[in-house]
């Protein structure tokens, strides 16, 4: 069973299953995160959606590369979550699978490439409490409880 974070799903609503990989990526005490405009502001892991035929790694270079500028480096799976969500940009509900891994970020190589998002380093504490959905802070917590017990 793969753990569920926040709102239950809506008996009678139709969810499209959205597998997405997304990443830790810690400098230090910091995490890169991303901010997302659009609809509304939104603090995010980078990461998105698996086009098909590509593997979860791929998309996760992909997505953090979009989102934030960034090229990554041995990435390793740590957990994985799911949601039920709107997803406006779709106009569609989503039950969302968010595998969940750490990377190291190597290199920015400019801006997010993503229309509306904005890369921005944030200490981990201080993402776990302004992340934007539960499971993202709960793996930022993770990390941070790693960081702690070094």
């Amino acid at each position: 069973m793969i753990r569920r974070f926040g709102e239950t799903p809506e008996p009678g609503r139709t969810y499209i299953r959205r597998v997405g990989a997304y990443a830790l990526l810690p400098r230090g005490d910091a995490l890169l995160l991303t901010c997302q405009a659009d609809p509304d502001p939104d603090l995010q892991l980078p990461g998105g959606g698996i086009d098909p035929g590509e593997s979860p790694i791929t998309a996760l270079h992909r997505e953090v590369y979009e989102e934030t500028g960034w090229l990554i480096a041995a990435p390793r799976r740590v957990g994985t979550f799911r949601r039920f969500t709107y997803m406006p940009e779709y106009d569609l509900w989503a039950e969302k699978i968010c595998l969940i891994y750490s990377a190291r970020p190597v290199r920015r190589l400019g801006p997010p490439t993503e229309p509306a998002h904005t890369a921005l380093w944030m200490a981990a504490d201080a993402a776990v409490e302004a992340l934007g959905n539960a499971g993202d802070r709960h793996f930022a917590a993770r990390h941070l409880r790693r960081l702690r017990d070094r």
